[in-house]
């Protein structure tokens, strides 16, 4: 088997990811600076789009999913009276309105956008048809005829209204919530179209701006020698708002040889954030995080030991 070339490094780097670069060549580029044998990232960023995209290193990638599935903040700047095939500034008009809605017709509409919704999205995205990817099957000149998906947001809110021309807002929402639709969904509510002119992404799970680097500083750093791994958080940093439970030695070692525990001898540590039908704990031995757990039928059962 031939050695992964690059160093090994385990740890998150959370990037300020600039406009006009996909998810993929930021990932690309924190790899090399770092020269780092492994990286991938918590969540695809459109190119248009800006803002927090965490990079995992080495044993974070392990991590990612439950990063993926935290709650992620977004503020994005709907821009009125044009319909684009991608639903952003990037794409193609296919149609125009004159209707500009006021403040209380979009503050009207926003309510059914809010908690369990069924959105449709975007014909430019990577949701598969039959093994096909839908942007693929859209630049071909095959746009996909997409089933509406359950989608969570947990908030969306009207902040800013530059002009007449454009409306900010503000969405939180879980895993796999398209701004673009959101964004077209709401100007058709509002009786006329839309599309996505500016996105930012201001948190991912546990991860928010102040942990951010830019990648003209980072890459910078990495210009005669790698990057230090100093600028790397912890590989336990994206699970910290999941809730934490405290183990005992016994306890500890018991998981770490794949045991599973009685959430009887558990009673009164069990954090009161966690679901007991299915929820997910962080199992702590100390200060130092064990691995994931999930209570099922009465036990807490490993699901991801770190």
């Amino acid at each position: 088997m031939r050695k992964r070339r690059g160093r090994a490094l385990d740890g998150w780097l959370v990037v300020d990811k600039p406009a006009g670069m996909t998810s993929t060549d930021v990932v690309n580029r924190v790899r090399r600076a770092f020269a780092a044998q492994k990286a991938g990232h918590g969540g695809t960023l459109d190119p248009l789009a800006t803002g927090l995209l965490p990079v995992a290193f080495g044993a974070a990638t392990k991590t990612v999913p439950y990063v993926m599935d935290g709650t992620k903040l977004y503020r994005f700047t709907l821009r009125f009276g044009e319909a684009r095939d991608t639903d952003d500034a990037d794409g193609q008009v296919i149609a125009t309105s004159a209707v500009r809605p006021d403040d209380a017709t979009i503050r009207a509409a926003l309510p059914a956008f809010r908690g369990a919704i069924m959105q449709v999205p975007p014909v430019f995205s990577a949701v598969k048809i039959a093994g096909e990817r839908a942007y693929d099957m859209a630049r071909e000149g095959r746009a996909p005829d997409l089933p509406p998906r359950p989608a969570r947001v947990d908030r969306f809110e009207l902040i800013a209204r530059p002009d007449s021309e454009t409306a900010v807002f503000e969405v939180a929402s879980g895993k796999g919530v398209y701004m673009r639709s959101l964004a077209r969904d709401l100007a058709l509510a509002c009786g006329t179209l839309g599309h996505v002119a500016a996105l930012r992404r201001l948190c991912v799970g546990p991860f928010d701006e102040t942990m951010a680097i830019s990648l003209d500083k980072l890459a910078g750093s990495g210009d005669t020698e790698p990057a230090s791994p100093d600028l790397l958080l912890p590989v336990a940093t994206a699970l910290a708002d999941i809730p934490a439970l405290a183990l005992t030695d016994v306890e500890t070692s018991g998981l770490q040889n794949g045991q599973a525990i009685s959430l009887v001898t558990l009673m009164g540590r069990i954090p009161a954030q966690a679901d007991p039908q299915g929820g997910l704990v962080r199992a702590m031995a100390g200060k130092r995080v064990i691995g994931l757990c999930r209570l099922e039928d009465g036990w807490l059962c490993p699901e991801r030991l770190l």
